[in-house]
């Protein structure tokens, strides 16, 4: 029996960078072993072992033959015989194909070392174009990598582009989509990923309402970037920048002007109810993918109402508080925090304006704090009942809300 550190633990290691999660792989060994030596059997399609104290992942070596399609279409054999060069041969990129020994020496057959140092994602084996989800995880670590400069390997590209064609990402089941979709927005430059699945021609079918944006353009003064589609990239990349790690902020930046697609040619480059008309498109991608409730809703909410955010310091006080009553803002604080994050990341996500000052924000939640100290009790004691305490309450709140000092530079 042989154990070998793999994978993303080992890649991180030569990337100097922090390592979340370590994965082993066990050369030599049968099923019946591992659990005499305590480890705790895991897992239905091949054999995967929880360690008896870190609680790590400790897989036999297999191999793996594609059965049928998509990401379910394989058969796994795990045997003694099996070697680590087969169990990493069937691994996605060079760079997830290293492996570690007990004494810390490299094993390295595939080039993953070079393409480190290259900055390259590259495919290990032609079986690769086997699982769609792949395709995915590619543009995923584009997301993770594109600041240290990675780029992905011709041959790794065409590849994807075949995989394309043949209708293999068609077979990609929608968990799966937005379970990748969710790490992507994760990452610190989420553009990344939509460009690489762009190239490839795979966000034409798993988000045919992003990949409608390429091409739409908008007002160059407004707009410097002109393009719609590029204009998600800067605000995906902002949300990124001012939430790092939150995929809910993320998925907002995303969505917010697919309505911007459905503009007649004959408007553009002007947008006029593309608040509106996204809430259709919003609908179908969350429904397709079975987005989490909460992600429909926010990415509605930052859909209709992201201008609304943009000209606060224009609004009337009634108005801003319907603004506060939408988001439910009173009674959920943190979702008026992720409306604005979102709302700033499309403010700042236009060329040139990425340092621009975002005042209508703390504008906003001082609207809230204010509005927030009315409460009911003053109007019951003034013997109100019924409906008549809510809209002497909201008269209260527009009134606290128009002593809200504004920023100086409103």
């Amino acid at each position: 029996m042989r154990i070998y550190l793999v994978g993303g633990a080992v890649r991180d290691k030569l990337l100097q960078r922090p390592v979340a999660d370590r994965d082993y792989v066990v050369v030599g060994a049968r099923p019946e072993e591992l659990i005499e030596a305590g480890y705790k059997p895991v897992g239905s399609d091949f054999p995967v072992f929880l360690h008896p104290e870190s609680g790590e992942e400790y897989a036999l070596a297999r191999t793996e033959r594609k059965s049928g399609r998509g990401y379910h279409g394989f058969t796994f054999h795990a045997e003694p015989t099996v070697t680590l060069e087969q169990d990493l041969i069937r691994r996605d990129l060079t760079i997830n194909a290293m492996a570690e020994d007990a004494d810390g020496a490299l094993v390295d057959p595939f080039g993953g070392a070079a393409d480190l140092e290259a900055r390259v994602l590259r495919h290990v084996s032609p079986a690769f174009a086997e699982d769609p989800v792949r395709v995915l995880r590619v543009a995923r670590f584009a997301a993770r990598y594109a600041p240290l400069g990675f780029r992905v390997a011709r041959e790794t590209m065409a590849l994807m582009q075949r995989m394309t064609a043949d209708g293999e990402i068609d077979h990609l089941v929608p968990e799966r989509v937005w379970a990748e979709t969710r790490k992507a927005l994760r990452e610190p430059q989420p553009s990344a990923f939509l460009q690489v699945l762009r190239q490839a021609g795979a966000l034409r079918v798993l988000f045919p309402e992003i990949d409608a944006l390429y091409g739409v353009p908008q007002r160059a003064e407004y707009h410097p970037e002109i393009d719609t589609g590029v204009h998600v990239e800067l605000v995906v990349d902002m949300a990124a920048r001012l939430a790092p790690g939150d995929d809910l902020v993320g998925f907002c930046a995303l969505v917010h002007d697919l309505g911007k697609a459905r503009t007649p040619e004959a408007e553009w480059p002007r947008h006029i109810m593309h608040e509106q008309r996204g809430t259709e498109p919003v609908r179908a991608l969350a429904k397709r993918l079975k987005l989490p409730t909460d992600y429909r809703d926010l990415g509605l909410l930052v859909c209709r109402e992201h201008l609304h955010a943009h000209r606060a310091l224009q609004l009337k006080p009634k108005t801003v508080l319907g603004l506060l009553d939408k988001l439910d803002a009173l009674r959920r604080p943190q979702r008026l925090e992720t409306f604005l994050t979102a709302c700033e990341a499309d403010a700042r996500g236009r060329t040139g304006h990425a340092d621009d000052a975002y005042p209508q924000a703390d504008f906003l939640r001082a609207a809230r704090a204010a509005a927030v100290t009315v409460t009911a009790a003053p109007f019951i004691e003034q013997g109100l009942q019924g409906p008549a305490i809510g809209e002497a309450m909201q008269r209260a709140r527009t009134r606290a809300i128009a002593e809200v000092e504004k920023p100086a530079t409103a």
